[in-house]
């Protein structure tokens, strides 16, 4: 199985935030990834609006609905009542619960389950009974007691947090290391019924090894490295070199 990408365009929306001007286009950038095969886009709005601000969210709910319908909407953020509210409006395929302070420059960590279960299992059931499949941010060294009850709330996959991989030099010990805690939490995860979905500091040169460790991953967000590289490569050329890396590990 080929893990699915999902582009991430805060990137995107924090560049066109630095002047009082419509460019890049968030939805006119997310357009061009997914003519070029990305399987989905990725949001993360936060309470400052920083990058995506909440008009950019109907606008990306409806380019899929009007475009490209089966592709998915992926919304992250912290599950407070403003939040649910902005996803339950907005009816993503997918949801992403992160446990992100709003003055987080972004994720860097993931949920502690045990003590944050009634509270996650609580915002779990308000989404699946919209049909929302929902994923938690979770930490790569996970222990099985945080997977237990991660599984508990409800939930259908865990996002692993793979930033400490991410930002290892390639080929580099601590690169192998952080690959085998990623490989034995996703392993763990399956064996409690939980999809696996990967993010964070991803790119073309460390996807494949990620995929090829996990060979059930279902999918992959990624944003900054994607954006920086379409700087060079463009957009298209950059989902498809992505999409290639995929493929290499999968």
């Amino acid at each position: 199985m080929t893990a699915k990408l999902s582009v991430n365009l805060n990137a995107v929306a924090m560049l066109r935030n630095r002047r009082d001007l419509p460019w890049p286009s968030v939805t006119g950038l997310g357009a061009i990834a997914l003519e070029a095969g990305a399987a989905g886009l990725t949001v993360h709005p936060r309470p400052d609006q920083r990058h995506i601000r909440g008009s950019d969210v109907p606008a990306i709910r409806a380019l899929i609905d009007d475009r490209f319908p089966g592709r998915e909407f992926n919304i992250e953020g912290y599950p407070s009542e403003d939040f649910l509210a902005l996803v339950i409006a907005n009816e993503p395929e997918q949801v992403t619960f992160v446990p992100d302070d709003p003055a987080q420059p972004t994720s860097d960590h993931g949920w502690n389950f045990p003590d944050n279960a009634d509270f996650l299992a609580a915002a779990v059931a308000r989404m699946k009974e919209k049909g929302i499949r929902v994923s938690l941010f979770c930490d790569p060294d996970a222990s099985h007691g945080q997977l237990t009850a991660a599984a508990a709330t409800g939930a259908d996959r865990v996002e692993l947090y793979t930033g400490p991989y991410g930002s290892s030099h390639e080929g580099s010990g601590n690169a192998e290391s952080e690959l085998k805690k990623l490989e034995k939490t996703a392993a763990m995860a399956a064996e409690f019924g939980l999809g696996v979905n990967a993010g964070h500091d991803l790119t073309v040169a460390n996807l494949p090894a990620l995929a090829k460790a996990i060979p059930h991953l279902a999918e992959v967000s990624i944003g900054h490295a994607l954006t920086a590289d379409a700087l060079v490569h463009g957009m298209a050329g950059t989902v498809q070199r992505f999409l290639a890396a995929l493929e290499t590990g999968g």
